[in-house]
């Protein structure tokens, strides 16, 4: 069979330089897949499809199973769409993105409850007979996002953009064939997919599978797998940061923080612990990768460095110290699906909703457009907020986010990790000292820790919703 997508042709190289090599091993080392065994097993899925029509879309729901790279490959010669999705993802959640997708097909873990999805064989299932008639440049993969809005929606790749970005991003940051990536960030995710998935198949970077997300567990795994690359989230570097009787990572070279900006203190108390930095590393499902911080010896809030290798920033407002940006590269996404927003993506541009500024250390998120809180009229960046919280001796995390008032249309409250001598009154008059009287938070929510989702985020809307005005 004539094959012309770029990932399977650089595949067939890898393949024929990496063959025996192994491909994917479990989180203690053992082997699972060697670059071989992943073609056999992609050759098996390729019969299996046989019944979906060309460009029908193909939903993936099998968690960090080994065989994501062998139906990844499967699905691209088929010239399907793949739509990788949360394995954490319920019933509800599920069918409404299968529907937005228009799948035809959905192939999931047949793993028993009680096991991960790692145990079971994945199975393939026909969900509807929905055809998408692709017109230019179909796509090879959409990514469900969420945007700034609960609804979901999809991103539309094909596999040159995607390609573009394993290259970005492996050039960008030294990783080689040489190397092991530790897999415990879901495929499933934008960040997963371009960190683990593609350079497996467009480099021959080989990956170390884990089921168990705990701190110690994945500590004393990065140890056991040999693993090399690290790509994690900050959630993890603050606890590992905060461990005691720490394994030695002789092979651990490089760490990557990426999904929302790693604290500057964790950073350098990671440092001070490990003697490996923390590279942050700011991206967006709709682009791939923006920048990267090659050096990782500033620590500064919102500090994400300089612009990846091939990719392009331009302040949208050139007069604006602070504002929004526009990325361009050839890993930008074609478009929003079903619906389009030319002016946000498309022909090699994407916009984010962050705000970001520069400075002679590199670019520094500051907040979201999204994110600012109108009190009574007034805008407050919630990262100016966070600044000071985090400043005061004792704090460990902070999050700030607006609430609606009957008064101000909007009041500011934040959620604080810290010692337990601290007190909501003790931050509210370090706040005062600092801050103007309008952007002091009306409450402070001490919590034991932050609610985070799997990608390790936190949801400023969820908070909202979680501490409502009279909580």
């Amino acid at each position: 069979m004539k094959v012309s997508d770029p990932i399977v042709c650089a595949w067939q190289e890898t393949l024929r330089q990496r063959e025996n090599a192994p491909a994917i091993r479990d989180e203690q080392g053992t082997i699972l897949r060697s670059f071989q065994q992943i073609e056999d097993r992609a050759e098996e899925f390729f019969s299996e499809l046989t019944g979906f029509e060309l460009g029908a879309i193909i939903a993936i729901q099998i968690g960090n199973h080994p065989d994501w790279p062998s139906i990844a490959l499967a699905c691209l010669r088929r010239r399907l769409v793949i739509v990788p999705l949360d394995l954490s993802m319920n019933i509800h959640d599920r069918a409404e993105a299968l529907e937005v997708c228009r799948a035809a097909g959905l192939i999931e873990s047949s793993a028993a409850p009680h096991q991960t999805a790692s145990h079971g064989l994945p199975a393939i299932s026909t969900v509807s007979r929905q055809t998408v008639r692709w017109e230019d440049h179909p796509p090879s993969l959409l990514k469900i996002t969420s945007g700034t809005t609960a609804a979901p929606r999809a991103i539309r790749f094909r596999s040159q953009q995607l390609m573009a970005d394993c290259i970005q991003i492996c050039d960008t940051m030294g990783i080689v064939d040489q190397d092991l990536n530790f897999g415990v960030i879901p495929i499933s995710h934008s960040y997963g997919f371009s960190n683990l998935l593609t350079p497996l198949l467009v480099r021959g970077v080989g990956i170390a599978l884990s089921s168990d997300r705990l701190p110690r567990a994945i500590i004393r795994n990065l140890d056991r797998s040999g693993a090399t690359v690290f790509p994690g989230m900050p959630v993890f570097y603050q606890a590992f940061a905060e461990m005691t009787d720490i394994p030695p990572l002789p092979k651990l070279r490089l760490c990557i923080s990426a999904g929302v900006p790693l604290s500057a203190k964790v950073a350098e108390q990671f440092r001070e612990k490990f003697r490996l930095s923390v590279h942050s590393f700011y991206g967006s499902s709709e682009c791939g990768g923006i920048c990267y911080d090659r050096d990782a010896n500033t620590f500064e809030e919102g500090l994400v460095g300089e612009p990846m290798n091939g990719v392009q920033l331009d302040k949208i407002d050139a007069d604006a110290n602070t504002g929004r940006i526009r990325v361009r590269s050839a890993a930008v996404g074609d478009g929003y699906f079903p619906e389009a927003d030319a002016n946000k993506l498309g022909n090699g541009m994407f916009i984010p909703d962050d705000l970001l500024t520069v400075s002679s250390t590199g670019w520094k998120i500051v907040g979201r457009v999204s994110d600012l809180i109108n009190v009574a009229g007034k805008k407050v960046n919630p990262a100016e907020v966070e600044a000071e919280l985090l400043a005061v001796p004792g704090v460990r995390q902070a999050i700030v986010f607006g609430r609606r008032s009957s008064v101000r249309h909007q009041e500011v409250a934040a959620c604080v990790v810290a010692t337990s001598e601290l007190s909501e009154n003790d931050l509210l008059k370090a706040c005062r000292r600092r801050l103007s009287g309008w952007q002091v938070p009306k409450r402070i929510f001490m919590l034991e820790q932050l609610p985070v989702n799997e990608r390790g985020k936190i949801s400023r809307r969820d908070l909202e919703a979680r501490f409502a005005e009279g909580t």
